[in-house]
């Protein structure tokens, strides 16, 4: 039998527990910590620009073409676009959990490839970016000038110039972008009185600025091979790029018949400015950068976020004056503080345990020997994740929580069992002998039951499959280890260790009185058992009762993915009426400034304006904010703990008349939606319009709002954004011989901004950008006395070629696997659970939608529907087994 040379050899068995428990402080040491498992579906994000068109304009003529060859990537669950009416589009392509990151970005970047013939050129000019991009926010780190020493345009190419690179290198850092007002761009702001007083057009500015703003490579002189020896060889350089708005003023775009020259400078105001306008960013009512920092998966969180906050640190040292950072959202706080309060209940735990075992031993010889237990089993399970592919988080260490309890169980049998027979005058060594022969069997028995009842939770797949097989296999991990233990250090610690019990009369008084009561429990027990034995039918059938009862209540319980936590931080939704402007969005934020900074509660905030969270795009009349709050030690009374404050929060926003605003709590699981709760995507799937697709959405929030079961649904889709129609009459244009081309470049050029080239600044490549400036862009007049030349020479006026009419149309169309989308976002009301709230969503949007609407869930709503079914055949499988 393997115990007796255990029990022979005791050296052989600690050396065993100790190997256990230095593998395990190693995997211990160096796993990574994170809130729960990797277990977020990949993404790679495809981002375009088309500078001046229309969301349609977009939809059709840049995210048809791409996502009609992206779709059907290999591994794809879904893929989402957004096409903003700033001309900006972003698609983002989801992935199946486990998929190779590089490898789905490389297929995406190919398939881009194979749609770049059917785009614009403008588009194909600016370039087409396919990034690997992490949907988990680790942390935002925020540059301020407090004293406003320097404006936000410094603030966020200083952090692109001076931090990003930096952090970027930071080990376990995945991706790092700034969020505020852009990056650098040479603008050049037109005056359209001045070009019409030099009979100069916006084309006309476009030709010369991309004939002389152009990189010049001169060659060399006496380069080989050369008919006579020369003694040196000069490389011959010459102005090409230009970089400074100087050198831009001086270019000179029109040469008069007398030999007059029109420099830049005469028609145009040159500066060096921002790329885009459309954002802004604030950190507590102040303009800021934000940088932010996404981690790479199986980073350790913890470190990374220390890591990077020492990297900013040490780079602060060099910050000008009056330029100061701070972290106001950070995950891993909420991270530390849950694994601190498991590795807390983990130990109270093991003492409970062990305070139990010493109750009924009442033999500290032989409580040492379970206590040993714990350590070893639970150590040792550290050293099992790496070769499982886990990490330390919130489902493994509750399953180490869990686990404590088992593990000790087969060294409380073995340690009784020699105690009996030590008790009957046999010498520890031989009794432990006897001991090891009679339980051997039942402890490999009991911990291969127990490895029955988890290890089918390995044949799960999707995002449920890795939450129930992180925590099922860790309590399997430790069932072994334990079994190993209680075979081979057990029956050593037993045979060196336990001594013959004292009398009864010897015990301590306590031991004497809880050892009567006990007995007559067990007398009672004992004599109940003989009942029910004689009366086994009875029992029989209430045994089928009982079980037929579990499953009928199993059925009719809530089910639900996770339930909503207090992370630290709420997200904010701000919503402006359709087409108002950024001024009215940064009058809006400053109203939200002022509650939020008086607020019991709160910390700290930042906003991202321009953005719009719910529909991930870009929009003059939509803002972000982040808010987070204080420690949860310090919000210890019930008003301020999470439900309350979203209650009181919302309704002090909702004084504000001018805008929609929405306070809701992160998801369960960064990366899975954006918000908690559910995400639906109303679908047109017979290309009905995108009038009916309002009107469904429409009616879907009123039968929602009649559903005291729901809460918080809404959708920011608007299908009717008053818009302007540039009615051309193509025939008139033609008839006057004015290219037709001329005409939209210079409405683009005008308007939306014309890109023209590049040039170079600080060791980067930046853009020059075409716009008239913003006097001239007010009103509808300024855009019909924009002047185009005819073949003839002559200028002719855009008013007289087109009609700009009032209209409606989209500010973004949303695309949901191909087809035209709209999100409903919303979440189940106080003691509803998310699972029966998505059975009322679906069964409302059956009833309330034509059959040319339909309806899908978008991120972890999928994974909620399916969970239950999973959920019945692993554990009914595991029945099977046992």
């Amino acid at each position: 039998m393997i115990s007796n040379f255990f029990i022979n050899r005791p050296v052989a068995a600690n050396v065993i527990a100790f190997m256990t428990v230095i593998l395990g402080i190693v995997g211990l040491v160096n796993l990574p910590v994170e809130r729960y498992p990797n277990i977020t579906p990949p993404t790679v994000q495809v981002t375009a620009s088309y500078p001046g068109a229309s969301a349609q304009v977009m939809a059709d003529t840049v995210a048809a073409p791409l996502e009609q060859q992206i779709n059907g990537v290999e591994n794809m669950l879904s893929m989402t676009s957004t096409s903003s009416s700033n001309g900006s589009y972003s698609l983002t392509v989801t992935f199946e959990v486990g998929t190779d990151l590089e490898e789905a970005q490389v297929l995406v970047q190919n398939r881009v490839a194979l749609a770049e013939p059917f785009l614009p050129a403008d588009v194909r000019q600016q370039g087409i970016s396919v990034k690997k991009r992490s949907t988990n926010i680790l942390l935002a780190v925020s540059l301020t000038s407090p004293d406003g020493t320097f404006d936000s345009l410094y603030l966020s190419n200083y952090a692109t110039l001076r931090v990003v690179d930096q952090l970027s290198r930071v080990e376990g850092v995945g991706d790092v972008s700034v969020s505020g007002t852009g990056v650098y761009s040479m603008r050049i702001w037109a005056d359209p009185t001045k070009l019409d007083a030099r009979e100069l057009t916006f084309q006309d500015l476009l030709n010369q600025l991309r004939q002389q703003n152009v990189q010049v490579a001169a060659g060399q002189i006496a380069q080989p091979p050369l008919s006579d020896s020369q003694a040196f060889q000069y490389t011959m350089t010459a102005l090409g790029r230009l970089s400074d708005p100087e050198q831009f003023e001086e270019i000179i775009v029109k040469v008069g018949d007398d030999g007059s020259l029109t420099r830049l400078r005469d028609v145009a105001r040159v500066e060096l400015g921002s790329q885009s306008y459309d954002t802004f960013a604030q950190k507590g009512g102040i303009n800021t950068a934000n940088v932010l920092v996404y981690q790479l998966p199986g980073a350790n969180a913890l470190d990374v976020a220390q890591r990077v906050q020492d990297a900013v640190e040490q780079l602060s040292q060099s910050f000008p004056r009056g330029l100061e950072w701070d972290v106001p959202f950070d995950t891993t706080i909420f991270v530390s503080s849950a694994i601190h309060e498991v590795y807390k209940t983990l130990f109270e735990a093991g003492m409970l345990v062990l305070i139990v075992i010493l109750v009924f031993l009442q033999d500290w010889r032989a409580v040492l020997i379970p206590a040993t237990t714990v350590p070893v089993t639970i150590i040792g399970a550290f050293a099992i994740m790496p070769l499982l592919g886990f990490s330390i988080n919130l489902l493994t260490l509750f399953g180490l929580v869990l686990a404590i309890g088992i593990v000790v169980d087969d060294a409380i049998v073995i340690v009784e069992n020699a105690a009996h027979h030590i008790e009957r005058g046999e010498t520890p060594h031989d009794a432990t002998v006897r001991a090891m022969r009679e339980v051997t069997g039942p402890v490999i028995g009991i911990t291969a039951v127990l490895m029955a009842v988890f290890i089918p939770t390995t044949f799960l797949g999707g995002i449920t499959g890795q939450l129930y097989r992180q925590f099922a296999l860790t309590i399997a991990a430790t069932a072994l280890l334990s079994a190993i233990n209680a075979l081979t250090l057990k029956p050593a610690q037993c045979a060196l260790w336990l001594r013959p019990v004292k009398a009864e009369h010897q015990k301590f008084f306590l031991a004497r009185w809880f050892n009567k009561v006990f007995a007559w429990i067990e007398g009672v027990y004992v004599y109940s058992i003989g009942w029910l034995l004689r009366g086994w039918p009875i029992v029989l059938v209430a045994f089928a009762i009982t079980v037929g009862a579990t499953a009928w209540w199993y059925t009719r319980v809530p089910t639900g993915f996770l339930p909503t936590e207090d992370q630290g931080y709420l997200i904010t939704a701000i919503q402006l009426p359709d087409a108002a402007s950024q001024d009215r969005t940064r009058e809006v934020i400053e109203q939200i400034n002022e509650i939020v900074a008086n607020q019991p509660g709160v910390k700290t905030w930042f906003t991202l304006g321009g953005m719009s969270l719910l529909e991930g795009s870009q929009s003059s009349n939509a803002a972000t904010m982040f808010i987070g709050l204080e420690d949860w030690e310090q919000r210890t009374t019930p008003e301020l703990q999470q439900g309350p404050l979203i209650a009181e929060i919302t309704e002090k926003f909702a004084r504000i008349k001018d805008a929609f605003i929405l306070v809701i709590p992160p998801p369960a699981i960064q990366g899975l939606g954006t918000s908690g709760g559910f995400d639906m995507q109303v679908e047109d799937r017979a290309g009905a319009g995108l009038e009916e697709l309002q009107t469904a959405v429409n009616n879907l929030l009123v039968a929602a709002a009649e559903r005291p079961e729901l809460q918080r649904v809404s959708s920011t889709f608007r299908a009717g954004v008053p818009q302007l129609y540039a009615d051309v009459d193509r025939e008139k244009v033609l008839s006057m011989q004015v290219p037709l081309g001329e005409v939209f470049t210079t409405l683009q050029a005008a308007l939306g901004s014309a890109y023209v080239n590049d040039f170079n600044k600080f060791g980067r490549t930046y853009r020059v950008m075409l716009q008239a400036d913003a006097q001239f862009r007010d009103s509808v007049d300024d855009v019909r006395r924009l002047n185009v030349r005819n073949a003839a020479g002559d200028m002719v006026s855009l008013g007289s070629l087109m009609a700009i009419d009032e209209t409606f149309g989209p500010q973004i169309i949303r695309r949901f696997n191909l087809y035209p989308a709209a999100g409903v976002t919303g979440s189940a009301a106080p003691g509803v659970s998310s699972g029966e709230a998505l059975k009322i969503m679906g069964d409302l949007a059956q009833q309330s939608f034509p059959e040319t609407i339909g309806f899908d869930w978008n991120g972890v709503s999928l994974q909620e529907s399916r969970a239950k079914g999973e959920e019945v055949w692993v554990f009914g499988l595991a029945v099977l087994i046992v």
